[in-house]
């Protein structure tokens, strides 16, 4: 069964879908990335409602949410505020929160309010410190072609991340790091979903130097006050690496790390079997053991 409805929060309004079969899990709330993606590309979690209600909503700003003009909005303590309201509108007394990439920095921020109910938390290919993102995507540039590298440095001080040029270079990037199978047809089909917009103000024009508001965001010095069950997972040629993503789980109290070994940042479509294997029995575990 599919709900589907609208959320009025600050700002406007936030589509939403709860997917639900009548299972007896925990629901589970996702978290896309971005800032400004939308929940398009992970309606393939909608299997983990085999179990548990499934909800995936788009955050305001993008996807079939309102797109309001007030630049303001776009700050990550609004974005809690936001989740915080979806989940109450919801009546998610107890919940799992599964946040992708920038899904991961608003799933902290929140869970660091201390709100109630939070059965656990699955940070997938996580970012909780911008700069040692930025430190590892200096590093993973250094593992392209010279020419690339050259590329998107100059693109980069010259303030041409706009070009054509620097747009075939992020693709050799993202062939490496983000999605290593040929990009799915109905990916492409959804690209009108994102608003850069959001994207520019709270991380600026490009992965590898971060210049918007989340610019100071790191949150690892506080990561052992999470004391739910936690699950941190990211890609063997990921964004988030193994070391930083394991580094993050060696500072949180009862928390897994599994690393997805044939995928870069997209797991749940380059494996997607093999992920939805790996979050389902996680949440199980935490239910029914």
């Amino acid at each position: 069964m599919l709900q589907e409805g609208y959320i009025e929060v600050t700002g406007g309004k936030v589509a939403y879908q709860l997917f639900n079969k009548q299972a007896a899990g925990t629901p589970v709330i996702v978290l896309h990335g971005g800032p400004g993606s939308s929940c398009y590309s992970l309606q393939g979690l909608k299997a983990l409602a085999e179990d548990r209600p499934v909800i995936l909503y788009d955050q305001l700003g993008c996807g079939k949410s309102d797109r309001p003009t007030d630049t303001s909005l776009w700050r990550l303590d609004r974005f809690v505020e936001e989740l915080a309201k979806v989940r109450k509108e919801l009546n998610l007394d107890e919940v799992h929160i599964l946040g992708h990439s920038w899904g991961t920095t608003l799933a902290a921020a929140y869970c660091l309010t201390k709100p109630s109910g939070v059965k656990s938390v699955i940070f997938s290919s996580p970012c909780l410190s911008a700069p040692l993102w930025e430190q590892d995507q200096k590093r993973n540039l250094q593992k392209l072609p010279a020419e690339t590298q050259e590329i998107i440095k100059r693109c980069e001080e010259d303030g041409t991340t706009d070009s054509e040029e620097f747009k075939a270079a992020i693709e050799v990037f993202n062939k490496h790091f983000v999605c290593r199978i040929p990009k799915p047809e109905h990916l492409s089909q959804g690209s009108h979903y994102r608003n850069p917009e959001i994207y520019n103000i709270m991380w600026g024009p490009s992965e590898f130097t971060v210049l918007g508001n989340l610019k100071e965001f790191d949150c690892t010095s506080r990561l052992k006050e999470i004391s739910c069950p936690t699950l941190y997972t990211c890609g063997r040629f990921d964004e988030a690496t193994p070391e930083t993503t394991q580094y993050y789980s060696s500072l949180t109290p009862d928390s897994n790390f599994h690393v997805f070994e044939n995928s870069a940042h997209l797991p749940y479509i380059e494996e997607p079997e093999a992920y939805l294997q790996v979050i389902g029995s996680f949440l199980r575990e935490i239910d029914f053991f």
